[in-house]
């Protein structure tokens, strides 16, 4: 995997991947930045949030479940310190669809917090805590 960053100025910065995408990163102006993009610790919550959904997604289509909508939201804790590393993680998982089974969606999430996720695996084994719960909506 290889990725490359640009300086633009200030504190503006983009982001391209290996696969050729972009992505726009900024600070907030009191840091220079002129809050063009997305933070860069914000951007590694979202990777963490898009690589567990993509897992939970898949297992649960690969079951041949009806899910009509996914939506993992995450709340993260800072240390007050620098380097201003994340201490705590919360991912909730809301899991829209039709006659969804509770305990294929509980074990969805657990396979991707426990053996799939590659980004909350590896956030988890640096020391940060990492929860999760779900919920299921009938639609």
């Amino acid at each position: 995997m290889q990725a490359t960053i640009k300086w633009v100025d200030g504190r503006l910065f983009v982001g391209e991947s290996g696969s050729g995408h972009t992505v726009v990163m900024d600070g907030p102006p009191d840091h220079g930045g002129r809050n063009l993009g997305v933070r860069p610790m914000e951007l590694l919550l979202l990777g963490m949030g898009g690589c567990s959904s993509f897992d939970v997604v898949d297992i649960l289509q690969k079951g041949r479940h009806d899910i009509v909508h996914c939506t993992a939201e995450l709340k993260a804790e800072r240390v007050d310190t620098v380097p201003a590393v994340f201490s705590k993680i919360h991912l909730h998982f809301k899991v829209t669809g039709k006659n969804l089974p509770v305990a294929a969606v509980e074990r969805a999430v657990k396979l991707s917090a426990e053996k799939y996720c590659s980004a909350s695996i590896m956030l988890g084994r640096a020391g940060v805590e990492i929860s999760h719960d779900f919920e299921v909506i009938e639609g």
